[in-house]
């Protein structure tokens, strides 16, 4: 089982990112224009991967009746119908407590979500499954993001590239 780093989002209320918000609505009104958008607002925002309790050994007592004896915290893998999976992310609380209420918040960038994705063997990061607007991050996209690229105009078109940071800079949050 993999684990995520705690990147320490010192003061983080849980709310939503308002300008990924902004993103996410602008692609939810037209997915083909603001995919670029919201991506860019992605890679620089605060997810919450979702961790649930697994339960790992059963113990029968005296009267055969089951309790648990061991569990573990896992984030959530989901599955499609077409088979493929995704780790699940969240911008804020309230989409992950809509989705599942018992689920524990872990606050990570997009790019260590990305990363956790791809360590996991998925084939996306799935942000707000419940909505207010799910969004996929895959293929080409989960794998640049994964790998620290940042997504820029190039050219007049989006275009991933190695992001190089100012010197003395440290990471955006």
């Amino acid at each position: 089982m993999r684990s995520l780093p705690d990147p320490g989002f010192a003061g983080d209320d849980g709310a939503a990112d308002p300008a990924l918000v902004t993103a996410l609505t602008a692609y939810q009104r037209d997915p083909a224009g603001g995919r670029a958008d919201a991506l860019v607002a992605l890679q620089r925002t605060r997810l919450l991967v979702p961790v649930v309790a697994v339960l790992g050994e059963v113990e029968h007592d005296a009267q055969g009746l089951a309790r648990d004896k061991t569990s573990d915290m896992a984030a959530v893998l989901l599955r499609g119908r077409d088979g493929r999976s995704a780790l699940l992310a969240f911008t804020g609380l309230a989409s992950l407590q809509q989705w599942r209420a018992d689920a524990r918040p872990v606050p990570v960038d997009a790019a260590d979500a990305a990363r956790a994705a791809v360590q996991e063997g998925a084939d996306a990061l799935v942000v707000d499954v419940a909505g207010p607007v799910l969004f996929a991050v895959e293929g080409e996209s989960l794998r640049a993001l994964a790998d620290g690229f940042e997504l820029r105009e190039v050219a007049g078109r989006p275009t991933w590239v190695r992001a190089e940071p100012s010197p003395g800079a440290g990471p955006v949050r």
